[in-house]
């Protein structure tokens, strides 16, 4: 016996990627068409889980009129340092390359297809804007402060065990909720958490907390995604409007598009978002400006020192940050000394207090409040030889500095 499957959902189901404008109100699918979705994309993760194809897109505007950063400054780096970090960029699959320095844009390159303005998929990059979103709902008045717990402002985890989760472990990573992990199994929390119509719902509802809050550190895209039920309960705006209207437009930024659960639906704020490399490059350089961006404190004073302070449960991760000290030569996503992909670093960072975004596929930005730097770094897998080395570049130009 055949489903009958509604026109907005015979729409996602056929692997529909853009729309023309945000939905006024989620769409609501019954249960059969939910069904029918899951299992759509659960097969279509499992075909390909790297590069899985998001189905139903939804725009971030970004700010209108948009005008580039301004270009210039190349003479405070040596000549040939320029040179040699975009030549290792290039070797390394890049398709984005940029380094900004107090304010400007001094260095730029594109791999083929790509321009200024093509948005790229930037991976676990949104993990770290999830944190800019809740400093700035901080500023704004809309959360009290980062420790507290979220059942004060989500109301379906009032009086939970999730509940006691403090708003800085959904950045810090120490929600106690089960951590990331890749299962074929079509039922398990991990998939269902990141493939259902619904899956806000099901990340409040029925993701285990397998540790009290606080007490481990466990790298998951499901902790970051509740950031999103976090700002829609404490602002009452929906997250893709408030990640652009407080965060984009302010920086001046382009928008792109975020993946949401289903017509209407929740965002995936842990993942799943595509803007040009330069809005990307706007984020570090806004912490770089300990969150000030042209004279105006978009997040509150000492809150990107916050982010850039590790926890005992893993030194190496604040607030969504990577921190390089204390140095690690080869550094997981998941808890220190965890099995797992390493990511490698050659020698200590040249600045000790650089922090960096650290997406999946070496998407990077490594951001040097000192000097006034923002590295950014997009694209495919580097090749495995000789490999990718998060020092090579920011040691390279910061000890190219002339001025």
């Amino acid at each position: 016996m055949r489903t009958k499957v509604s026109a907005t959902a015979l729409a996602l189901l056929l692997g529909g990627c853009a729309m023309d404008a945000a939905p006024v109100t989620p769409a609501r699918l019954t249960a059969a068409e939910a069904k029918a979705l899951y299992e759509t994309r659960f097969a279509r993760f499992m075909a390909d889980p790297g590069n899985f194809t998001y189905d139903f897109m939804e725009p971030l505007a970004g700010a209108k009129p948009y005008a580039a950063l301004p270009r210039g400054g190349e003479q405070a780096f040596a000549a040939s340092s320029l040179a040699g970090a975009s030549a290792y960029a290039a070797a390394n699959n890049s398709t984005a390359f940029m380094v900004w320095r107090k304010g400007q844009v001094v260095a730029e390159s594109y791999g083929a297809g790509v321009k200024a303005d093509t948005p790229l998929n930037a991976k676990s990059l949104a993990k770290p804007l999830t944190a800019i979103a809740i400093g700035r709902a901080l500023a704004l008045g809309k959360i009290k402060s980062l420790d507290q717990p979220i059942g004060t402002i989500i109301p379906a985890l009032k009086d939970t065990p999730k509940g006691a989760i403090l708003v800085r472990h959904l950045l810090d990573m120490r929600t106690g909720l089960l951590e990331q992990a890749f299962v074929a199994d079509p039922e398990s929390p991990l998939n269902r958490a990141y493939l259902d119509a619904d899956h806000g719902r099901y990340l409040v509802d029925h993701y285990p907390l397998t540790h009290e809050p606080g007490t481990r550190y466990g790298y998951s895209n499901a902790t970051s995604e509740l950031v999103a039920v976090l700002i829609e309960a404490a602002t009452g705006r929906r997250y893709t409007e408030f990640v652009n209207d407080e965060i984009l437009v302010p920086l001046g930024a382009a928008g792109g598009e975020q993946w949401v659960s289903s017509p209407g639906g929740l965002a995936h704020s842990g993942c799943c978002i595509t803007m040009p490399a330069e809005s990307w490059l706007r984020l570090g350089a806004l912490l770089a400006q300990d969150g000030v961006w042209q004279g105006k404190r978009l997040l509150p004073t000492g809150y990107v020192a916050a982010m850039a302070q590790g926890t005992p449960q893993n030194p190496n991760y604040g607030l969504g940050l990577w921190l390089g000290t204390p140095y690690r030569e080869y550094r997981g996503f998941g808890a220190p000394d965890a099995p797992g992909l390493k990511i490698y670093q050659s020698a200590p960072f040249a600045d000790p207090d650089m922090v960096m975004f650290d997406g999946n596929g070496s998407q990077t930005v490594h951001i040097s409040r000192r000097h006034q730097l923002v590295i950014l770094r997009m694209g495919p897998n580097p090749p495995k030889s000789p490999g990718w080395d998060n020092a090579y570049l920011p040691n390279l130009l910061i000890g190219a500095m002339t001025e």
